[in-house]
């Protein structure tokens, strides 16, 4: 399923970018008085703003190195790099996009021929797009797109993927502080340039760039001892199943593992009897493909076994994916799988009234968010992934708050009137949100959080304090570490476990239990 949201995203993104594109480009040929008006403002006031200062020479700097020779050695660069690699898929998409690109300003430039500001009537030739700008965001997506496509950790990637954009942001205004272009051209270069990149990243499935990994030699693979390996695959969640396995079967014995062992989850069963199913026949490695429930479960089965579990992500949320840095395309997840390290992490066992002891490894919570997680149609959770729980979320701020009484480590508890609980094993929602800043998911302890905004308003301040990292806390926004947890509510509330609903009910008990399963993750 992660495969057809990617897909899908990935069309909206390139409908967008060409409508945008569209957009500008008519009115700059109808001669719409209010955008030439002002681009003409704002190419005077910032050309102004730096002639006769030091900044023009910067600015006339930073033209010279980001122009078209610098953009092709880069592309260049790239193509030969993972042509050596053998990756030849994702080489010849960066080959087509530095082709398109050197093809598709030029000639833009020739059909709306728009004349250069007025303030270089020196520079020859014409103005719409930017030339630079477009080149430069061509360059900068392709960077972007290896990036977060890549297995480097969540906040390396996130840092460069930033850099990336920071210097396409940099390329383009420096076209109209030196004056050189009007601020609609670099805009619509920017356009051009990312919907070339992402239209042919949809084009060539460059989203799933591993593809080209899976005919390499079986170097880094399964070590001589462990060969058996076991699929839990649920098969709602994984779209297509028989070609998925076929993809996985040829990347296992690529690296040198023998043939999987297939286990499917049923309606009843989310994988529990397929893990011990899978321990009992005697496998060197499980994994779970599936959704966050999926997930769950068979790593509650597999922890404290010895065995390592990898995640082949494809539910709504995947938050333990995101949280231990796994790629979510499925072929990236499975070169992690097959080729990654093992890492032990912390899971938190847990009971209520009406809740049997399991076992949950991303976070749980009472209120809000298991409203917001039960509350969510399986439809736009189909159609949009994780955002669906931000729409739906909108939706319930209104909540009720509950009164909580809290007890940490068996203290005395603290009581709050609470709009949810979560206890944490990692620290980030969906999209990043360091909802427990300080959590690891190996540092031995549980993180929790109590939100208690007062009123609709309050929201805004708690949502401004948790993106910042403030480790400010209150009755509306609290934190409290330990061992273990018992929260225990003043009348029936919703309750979730890393994303599933396990039904109402006013009581939770958490306990960590350290170390006690071991994961692959990127080397």
């Amino acid at each position: 399923m992660i495969d057809i949201l990617a897909r899908r995203r990935q069309a909206l993104v390139t409908a967008s970018l060409a409508v945008l594109l569209v957009g500008i480009t008519t009115l700059v040929v109808i001669d719409f008085e209010p955008l030439l008006s002002v681009d003409a403002d704002m190419v005077r006031a910032l050309n102004g703003s730096v002639e006769g200062t030091p900044w023009l020479s910067f600015f006339r700097f930073v033209a010279v190195v980001s122009g078209e020779m610098t953009v092709t050695l880069l592309l260049v660069s790239l193509v030969g790099a993972y042509a050596l690699r053998r990756l030849w898929r994702t080489a010849l998409w960066i080959a087509t996009v530095g082709a398109l690109n050197a093809v598709a300003w030029p000639l833009a430039k020739i059909l709306v021929h728009r004349p250069r500001p007025d303030v270089l009537e020196q520079i020859h030739g014409y103005s719409f797009p930017s030339g630079h700008a477009a080149g430069i965001a061509g360059a900068m997506g392709v960077l972007v797109v290896l990036t977060l496509q890549s297995a480097l950790r969540l906040h390396l990637r996130w840092g460069l993927a930033g850099l990336w954009l920071a210097i396409a942001l940099l390329v383009g205004l420096d076209r109209v502080f030196v004056g050189a272009h009007n601020p609609s051209d670099v805009v619509a270069g920017w356009l051009l340039g990312g919907l070339i990149v992402y239209a042919t990243a949809a084009a060539f499935g460059t989203s799933r760039p591993s593809l080209d990994q899976i005919d390499r030699p079986a170097q880094a693979g399964a070590p001589e001892e462990l060969r058996v390996l076991a699929v839990i695959l649920n098969p709602i969640k994984i779209a297509d199943a028989e070609a998925f396995k076929l993809r996985f079967t040829r990347a296992a014995r690529a690296a040198g593992w023998d043939e999987p062992l297939w286990f499917e989850t049923a309606v009843d069963d989310a994988g529990a009897s397929m893990a011990r199913a899978a321990v009992a026949a005697g496998s060197d490695l499980v994994v779970a493909a599936g959704g966050d429930g999926t997930v769950r479960v068979v790593c509650s089965e597999m922890a404290g076994s010895g065995i390592p579990v990898g995640i082949i992500p494809a539910g709504t949320g995947n938050l333990l994916a995101r949280n231990l840095s796994v790629p979510l395309p499925h072929d990236l997840a499975i070169d992690t799988v097959l080729r990654g390290r093992n890492r032990l992490i912390d899971v938190v066992r847990i009971e209520g009234d009406g809740l049997e002891p399991t076992r949950f490894v991303v976070m749980a919570g009472l209120g809000l968010d298991a409203a917001i997680m039960g509350g969510a149609p399986d439809a736009l959770k189909a159609w949009l992934g994780w955002p669906a729980y931000v729409i739906t979320g909108l939706r319930h701020l209104r909540y009720p708050a509950v009164r909580v009484d809290i007890s940490v480590d068996g203290g005395v508890p603290v009581r709050r009137r609470a709009r949810t609980v979560v206890i944490g094993n990692v620290g980030s929602l969906q999209g990043g949100i360091p909802l427990l800043p300080d959590a690891e998911i190996d540092d031995g302890v549980l993180d929790v959080v109590v939100v208690a905004p007062r009123r609709l308003s309050g929201w805004f301040s708690v949502l401004a304090r948790v993106v910042a990292r403030h480790r400010r806390t209150d009755e509306r926004l609290d934190r409290f570490t330990g061992t273990s947890v018992r929260i225990t509510a003043a009348l029936a509330t919703p309750r979730q476990l890393d994303g599933d609903t396990v039904g109402p009910g006013t009581e939770l008990f958490a306990q960590i239990e350290p170390s006690a399963l071991l994961v692959r993750v990127p080397r």
